[in-house]
């Protein structure tokens, strides 16, 4: 029997930060929020439905004005797993949180966020990624 695949090309129109931090979600979000000037809410977790494994759960805080929206992803699942990768992106699971920038200005873009978040002391590594590369981008879309 025949077998079809589908083929799916997901548009990532954002800019994606992978950050190092062994502070607590909330701990991160406040230094963001006093560094860089934003004001992150916490959301409802972020769950992730997979198939047979079961859903993930991920923490989840976001700023949004009219120029830009900022996520704060926890990138491991918040509650135990049976999954040998409990990542929301496995593929970069050395980065303990992900930040999505939608939109963006000039002090909010780039090399100036990336120096800028390097800066802060709840941050131990930030590096910038680019999310069309990654296997599991899809993770990202909601």
């Amino acid at each position: 029997m025949k077998t079809l695949t589908l083929d799916a090309e997901y548009d990532c129109d954002f800019a994606l930060f992978g950050l190092v931090s062994n502070s607590h979600d909330y701990t991160l979000a406040w230094s963001l929020n006093g560094g860089l000037r934003l004001r992150l809410v916490r959301q409802p977790d972020f769950v992730l439905h997979l198939v047979q494994q079961g859903p993930l759960a991920f923490s989840y805080y976001l700023h949004g004005t009219e120029a830009i929206t900022l996520r704060l992803l926890r990138n491991r699942a918040i509650l135990p797993s049976v999954l040998p990768k409990p990542f929301l992106a496995p593929d970069i699971r050395e980065y303990d949180y992900l930040l999505q920038v939608y939109g963006g200005s000039d002090e909010l873009a780039g090399i100036e966020l990336l120096d800028r978040l390097t800066a802060l002391p709840a941050v131990q590594y930030a590096s910038e990624l680019d999310p069309q590369e990654l296997k599991y981008k899809e993770n990202l879309i909601f």
